[in-house]
């Protein structure tokens, strides 16, 4: 299995290398040279099978000879050995038809778990066989960054650096980053919003004396291995509802593209979706560009769904790659003109995107009162971002196709916008019930890339 860059003109690698280097040298996105495909008879067989067996049978074509089978069914065995529940998916039903995919029993509370775990457990054993050391640094809007550093935290190979937008996550998230202590993980609040971080994690990464020199590497969902780890639990939801002999539809709230592009490869794969649906919160570019407005940067509003508070997103430059049949150099044009302020769709990548993607949008006063019905009709507590997705998959779904809409968060990450929709203060689970009374760690940094890199380094000469 070959990678290869979104924007054509990167070296061509294996998956472990892609997964190792994050963010091709040409500021592309690796993806797969071709997609493996699926048989009927092998997804049938994912029914009333293990979380863990699924993800070997999804993952396993994608991988090459980075890892032997039985190192790669140990790695997966590892990585999802602490979640809470022990179907690591479960779904529960909010009305006829209409299912709810929960993401969130992870050790951080998010959907960024099941790939961050097992990313983790992956960087690990490659790295000490190679006797190697990597620095991680990564954005995040919230979720990702507690994901990376849970995974990472005391490991013996890597470094890890997480630039978080100072004020602008809730506090669950925050604490959830700067509260361990192992010393190879490191938070960074910076001053600026979501795309600020992310824009100087791409600056890192294209300042090429800094990047080779720290060994970088990048664990945000521009990292192949994030993408592919979320691929299998659209296998185990839509096997459940009676795959591959039905069609099932799924809505995703994202914000960086990378969960609902995941599900775009399952479908290449083989598993009959019907719809694959994008819910956004008021930061609704994707949704404007998939109605054909064209891609073009606006404000970043806060909302609370912070998570998706997001103009800039990354993964989407891995569907536009598609859209315009593999057309690297279009691509880079593309991303280009984003630099300066957005971009229109081309009429036939347009149609070729929605072919696959369908989109809505969901306001602040939609979200709460979606968070305070789905109480009062179903007993569940959604989190925003759930929240987000039910609204739009309530709109949106043909009632006749089951829609599994994904809960992408624990609703007590977000306690003050749950409470304020139902009375109800969501408490964390019983083992982070003394997040608050840890102490936090963490530097504050301007929105600079000299700043960050002079920080980064000093780091890791100390």
């Amino acid at each position: 299995m070959r990678y290869i860059s979104t924007r054509g003109s990167a070296p061509v690698l294996s998956f472990e290398e892609a997964m190792l280097t994050g963010l091709a040298r040409d500021g592309g996105l690796y993806v797969p040279e071709t997609i493996p495909t699926l048989t009927a008879d092998q997804i049938a067989a994912m029914q009333g099978q293990s979380y863990e067996d699924v993800a070997f049978t999804v993952m396993r074509p994608f991988i090459g000879d980075t890892f032997t089978d039985d190192e790669f069914r140990d790695l997966i065995a590892k990585a999802y050995a602490t979640f809470g529940h022990a179907a690591r998916a479960p779904m529960v039903q909010l009305a006829p038809n209409h299912f709810l995919l929960e993401l969130f029993h992870g050790p951080t509370l998010a959907f960024k778990d099941f790939a961050m775990q097992l990313i983790g457990q992956m960087f690990q054993l490659a790295l000490g066989r190679k006797g190697e050391r990597v620095t991680i640094v990564g954005a995040t809007s919230g979720d990702t960054g507690s994901a990376a550093i849970e995974a990472f935290r005391g490991l013996d190979n890597v470094d890890v650096f997480i630039l978080y937008p100072h004020g602008r996550v809730s506090d669950v998230q925050r604490r959830q980053m700067t509260t361990p202590t192992e010393s190879n993980v490191h938070a960074l609040a910076v001053d600026g919003d979501f795309d600020d971080c992310q824009a100087r994690l791409k600056d890192m990464f294209n300042d090429f004396e800094f990047r080779d020199g720290v060994r970088l590497a990048g664990v945000n969902s521009i990292n192949w291995g994030r993408v592919l780890a979320q691929v299998v639990y659209y296998f185990t939801a839509a096997t459940s509802l009676g795959a591959p002999l039905r069609e099932v539809s799924f809505t995703v709230p994202t914000g960086n593209f990378g969960d609902i592009f995941a599900g775009y490869i399952a479908k290449r794969m083989g598993l009959p979706i019907k719809e694959l649906v994008v819910a956004t919160n008021q930061n609704d570019i994707l949704d404007r560009c998939l109605k054909g407005q064209g891609y073009h940067k606006g404000t970043v509003h806060a909302s609370i769904s912070p998570s998706m508070d997001i103009q800039v997103s990354s993964n989407f430059e891995r569907a536009l790659f598609d859209a315009y049949d593999r057309d690297g150099n279009a691509v880079a044009q593309l991303m280009s003109e984003l630099g300066q302020g957005g971009f229109d769709v081309s009429q036939g990548a347009m149609q070729a995107l929605q072919d696959i993607y369908t989109s809505g949008r969901a306001s602040e006063a939609e979200t709460t009162q979606t968070i305070t019905d789905a109480l009062a009709t179903t007993g569940e507590l959604l989190c925003p971002h759930s929240a987000v997705g039910v609204k739009v998959a309530q709109e949106l779904r043909d009632e006749a196709t089951p829609m599994i809409t994904l809960a992408t968060a624990h609703p007590a990450k977000f306690p003050d916008a749950v409470e304020d929709a139902t009375g109800i203060r969501p408490p964390l689970p019983r083992r982070m019930a003394d997040l608050f009374e840890r102490d936090e760690r963490l530097t504050r940094v301007a929105n600079d890339l000299e700043a960050l890199k002079t920080h980064i380094n000093g780091v890791l000469n100390t």
